[in-house]
């Protein structure tokens, strides 16, 4: 089944199985969706260089993200209430990553207490926002590392979330059982502090490793130049993402953004990307541009919407073929060899072919 074939059909599930105010939350972006709809369209844009006259009968797609071996750079990024989308929510989901041998990055505002995961053998980090008052969230980031998550994802472009239109928020009822099961303080009532951190500066990378003495990613990362001051304040991994343009319409595509965010980071920590990557093309082309690892959001809970855990694999397997495909057409024997593959429109070829 070509690309374009099973996401048609996957999105046509999701639709068929979500009720209407769930559908337009997970698929809306903010304010005109000028940054939705570019992040889905910038991956085609980039043209790619393939190597010939290389042995690609055995393509290897493994790596490691964080020391944590995986057999794709494909990863599941953070969505919230996804008992919304299955009644199984973030257990499904870690189930699927497990059966897949990928990584799952939990929401702190998930519907699934933290112990629970442990029991699906899934490997996990937790993405956090930060309150005004930390001290508040410290215990569930606490809470988290007892529980086994192997990173935390500091998210740090959601000083307010952003606006949405069309969002029928009287529709969701009581979501005391799908969100935020793990800080209800936070999430419920009008606790003073509770609401999303709007100092956050560099210090709070190191308050959060020393707090949970887990390596820290920073997502949400656009411009070089933070980049660099996250690495320098000690981040394990970059995480370049516009929130699925979610938060500030405008911005940047994470593609756009991906070359420059790799240079600066230039080997000292991990990169990662999201937004619109849909098939393993869009894979090879994040790898090409300087990812290390790339993340899909609104497809995973698609999925999960669309058949639970068993669709979830699907996706996470069809991605992981097309990546192979790709590498094989592309002379890549290695994921290391798809570095210098691309061109963002220049007339002239990558040098170091």
């Amino acid at each position: 089944m070509s690309e374009q074939r099973w996401q048609a059909r996957l999105w046509q599930d999701a639709r068929a199985a979500l009720p209407d105010h769930v559908w337009r939350f997970v698929t809306a972006g903010a304010r005109d969706e000028i940054s939705l709809q570019e992040s889905l369209e910038a991956w085609s844009h980039v043209r790619l260089y393939p190597r010939v006259l290389r042995d690609v009968r055995r393509p290897d797609a493994a790596t490691a993200l964080l020391g944590l071996p995986v057999p794709s750079p494909v990863a599941i990024a953070p969505t919230s209430m996804q008992r919304l989308a299955h009644p199984g929510g973030e257990l499904a989901m870690a189930q699927a990553a497990a059966e897949a041998g990928s990584l799952v990055v939990v929401s702190s505002n998930a519907g699934t207490r933290f112990e629970e995961l442990g029991t699906t053998g899934a490997a996990w980090w937790l993405q956090a926002y930060a309150t005004a008052d930390r001290s508040l969230v410290a215990p569930v980031f606490e809470e988290a590392a007892r529980a086994g998550a192997r990173a935390i994802v500091l998210t740090v472009d959601t000083p307010v979330p952003g606006t949405k239109y069309d969002i029928d928020e009287a529709a969701f009822g009581d979501l005391t059982e799908v969100y935020g099961l793990n800080h209800p303080q936070v999430v419920r009532g009008r606790t003073p502090g509770a609401e999303h951190a709007q100092d956050l500066t560099a210090a709070d990378i190191a308050w959060l490793h020393d707090l949970t003495g887990l390596p820290i990613v920073v997502k949400g990362v656009l411009r070089a130049d933070d980049a660099q001051r996250c690495v320098e304040a000690g981040a394990a991994g970059v995480w370049v993402s516009n929130h699925g343009g979610r938060q500030l319409d405008r911005s940047v595509s994470t593609c756009a953004a991906l070359p420059a965010v790799g240079a600066a980071v230039s080997g000292q920590a991990e990169v990662y990307v999201d937004g619109g990557i849909r098939s393993g093309l869009d894979v090879l082309t994040a790898l090409a541009l300087g990812a290390d690892g790339v993340f899909c959001g609104r497809t995973p809970y698609l999925a999960l919407a669309a058949g639970g855990a068993e669709r979830v694999v699907e996706m996470l397997d069809l991605l992981h073929d097309e990546l192979l495909d790709a590498l094989r057409m592309s002379g890549c024997a290695r994921l290391q060899d798809a570095r210098g593959l691309a061109s963002s429109g220049t007339p002239e070829p990558p040098t170091g072919l």
